[in-house]
């Protein structure tokens, strides 16, 4: 059997699971995409944040 037989049998065939995988793929992808750009951000922007330079200005 195929892998998209499979899957159609498993998560297409009802409108339910079609929507609960649809929710949960969107979920995690947006979620691992914040924290991907989050990295990416903080990595290019290494010491020029408020969480780098504040111990300058805090007594």
């Amino acid at each position: 059997m195929s892998m998209w037989a499979s899957l159609n049998r498993s998560v297409f065939k009802k409108t339910s699971t079609f929507f609960l995988a649809a929710a949960l793929g969107t979920f995690f992808f947006e979620r691992s995409f914040e924290l991907a750009s989050v990295a990416i951000f903080e990595s290019l922007n290494k010491g020029k944040l408020w969480n780098d330079i504040k111990h300058k200005y805090e007594h």
